[in-house]
């Protein structure tokens, strides 16, 4: 079973939230004495206003982001796939299993890759459960 997630900011840097970068500073000292800005283009910052963390803070990708990469490559593939099969409608004969069938080049492509997929996703499933059987019998 997986562990959920936690999807929240992981890092933020100190002076961002109101906490004194320097762990040696009092916390009420850094909120009354801000620090002194030497840069006269800065915006002038009140110390006392939340702030909201800026580029300091790293957010952990999710699952559902990973599922929208995978969803969009999908999608680019699905395209070409569709463009390659509108190009290739010329009709050959294909003979298997004793049986002759007409179909569209594209199409029967098309076919052979699905066969292909399918037959790996059968050797990786076979491959998997014999992994799972491994590792129940060696916690056992």
């Amino acid at each position: 079973m997986s562990t959920p997630r936690d999807d929240r900011v992981t890092e933020v840097h100190p002076t961002v939230v109101g906490v004194p970068a320097d762990p040696s500073t009092p916390a009420d000292e850094s909120i009354t004495n801000p620090p002194v800005v030497t840069d006269p283009s800065a915006p002038v910052v009140d110390p006392t206003t939340p702030q909201a963390p800026t580029s300091h803070a790293r957010i952990k990708p999710t699952r559902i982001s990973g599922t929208w990469i995978a969803v969009i490559i999908a999608i680019f593939v699905l395209i070409f796939l569709l463009v390659f099969i509108l190009q290739n409608l010329t009709d050959v004969t294909i003979h298997f299993l004793g049986g002759a069938f007409t179909l569209p080049l594209g199409v029967a492509l098309l076919f052979a890759a699905i066969g292909g997929a399918l037959l790996v996703a059968l050797v990786g499933a076979a491959r998997i459960m014999q992994l799972r059987r491994q590792t129940k019998r060696a916690l056992r």
